[in-house]
């Protein structure tokens, strides 16, 4: 029975306020029945009306992290969240190309829901180079598909050509996250492209709300929770939106302003 209970593992900076990154990660774990690890890249200083301040994390303490990770616990997914420059991509690159926590879904934080860019040039190519071609998934939002592509996303027809652009960079699958700071829209509708070429689209309502701190974080946390858990690739994609759906409409009270999502809502919420 030794480390038999299913075990995953997030890969990112800490949140002081617990709305996003690794906190965001560890409360989903925990919602869906995983137990969940982290190896911190940054930390962040923070509240619900902003970044105020950060710090990365040594390279050798990040990669102690990881080793002491490795050599003791069964991990079956995990995720990477903000990776800060090239140096802290290369040093996560060099400790799991050798594939020693199962499934990986590459959250890519490059640029934010409203379009800002969180990532040097240098740092931008080298994460797409290095671990692009290890994930089994990634998950960019729709910033983020535009600039990875190079297109507008304009409608359709252009997203699943985005799709296919992104497969030609060495991920596995991808899932395209649906334009969602714009209040006149009914519907957040993602796409994604299978490994195998099948597709498919996947839509909840758009809820109006300021709390939607950790969404992605929250997603993507949520699929490597499900994938650990035996579920395919598209169970748990839809399992994910569904839940992330479920944690953004069933609001929670906390903070003045950017707030976090509900991490305590269930599944037969609805």
């Amino acid at each position: 029975m030794l480390n038999e209970f299913t075990q995953v593992l997030t890969i990112a900076g800490s949140d002081s306020d617990g709305s996003a990154g690794a906190q965001a990660d560890l409360k989903t774990f925990m919602a869906r029945g995983v137990y969940g690890m982290s190896v911190l890249t940054a930390a962040v200083a923070g509240n619900s009306y902003g970044i105020h301040d950060s710090v990365n994390m040594p390279v050798s303490f990040i990669e102690n992290q990881i080793k002491d990770i490795k050599d003791d616990f069964k991990v079956s997914a995990f995720k990477t969240g903000m990776l800060s420059d090239s140096e802290i991509i290369h040093t996560v690159t060099e400790a799991i190309k050798d594939k020693p926590f199962g499934y990986f879904v590459l959250d890519p934080v490059i640029i934010t829901k409203h379009g800002a860019m969180l990532l040097e040039t240098e740092a931008y190519q080298t994460l797409i180079d290095e671990l692009f071609p290890l994930a089994d998934l990634i998950t960019p939002n729709f910033y983020e598909a535009k600039k990875l592509s190079g297109l507008e996303l304009e409608n359709k027809e252009e997203i699943i050509k985005a799709a296919h652009k992104l497969r030609k960079l060495g991920p596995k699958n991808i899932m395209i996250k649906g334009e969602h700071s714009d209040d006149s829209i009914d519907e957040v509708e993602d796409y994604v492209l299978l490994e195998d070429g099948q597709s498919f689209w996947i839509s909840e309502p758009y809820v109006k709300t300021e709390h939607i701190n950790g969404t992605g974080d929250t997603l993507s946390s949520c699929i490597v929770a499900e994938l650990a858990k035996g579920q395919s690739m598209e169970d748990a994609i839809k399992t994910a939106k569904t839940f992330t759906y479920n944690a953004i409409k069933h609001e929670i009270a906390v903070g003045h302003k950017y707030g976090p999502i509900n991490h305590f809502v269930k599944d037969d919420i609805q």
